[in-house]
């Protein structure tokens, strides 16, 4: 696409205060992909202490998006926000907070290139990815999906593919990889 040159950096950090990030799209490529959804926890004191969820308008969902979400055309359709208002609330939310996310450069790239596009912004935020971390951590595991963390630390089992289902258990993850970030420091 093009360079992403106000992009914020990727840290390893066990912090108390932060705000976990997770998007749902309609293609894996950002450059003809659109933002289905976009879901955040603000966590204070490593307490959830918000919650932002919205759906977005999009040309098509797709029956591969679909079957790996659930969400329909319909409930799009219905539910669904214009993608200005929706990152322009969602700016609001995330403030100045370091992001967290599981394989988090995907969805920074996907909303750093939307508010560049659409609202001529840009998401200078930097960032933790709990997959570079378990990465650095969990040396020991042959793959470090979420579902293989979750799996690992023994959580709750992923109900649904949702984007707030999924901040929820990657703020999960985050929490135990502080605990062997401690321990290992």
């Amino acid at each position: 696409m093009y360079p992403r040159i106000n992009k914020g950096k990727s840290l390893i950090a066990n912090l108390d205060n932060y705000t976990v990030v997770d998007i749902e799209t309609t293609s894996l490529d950002s450059r003809d992909g659109e933002i289905l959804e976009i879901s955040a926890l603000k966590v204070r004191n490593k307490k959830v202490v918000e919650e932002f969820s919205k759906l977005i308008r999009v040309s098509e969902v797709g029956a591969f998006t679909t079957h790996l979400t659930g969400i329909t055309d319909e409930e799009m359709r219905e539910h669904g926000e214009d993608i200005n208002l929706v990152l322009t609330e969602f700016l609001a939310f995330l403030g100045d907070d370091i992001i967290v996310g599981h394989n988090v450069n995907f969805d920074i790239n996907f909303i750093y290139d939307n508010l560049k596009d659409k609202l001529g912004l840009y998401l200078t935020n930097d960032y933790i990815d709990t997959l570079r971390l378990s990465r650095l951590l969990l040396t020991n595991l042959p793959h470090h999906r979420l579902d293989d963390l979750i799996n690992y630390f023994n959580l709750e089992t992923r109900s649904e593919h949702r984007a707030l289902n999924d901040c929820l258990l990657t703020n999960q993850v985050y929490l135990n990889l502080c605990n062997l970030l401690v321990e290992v420091r």
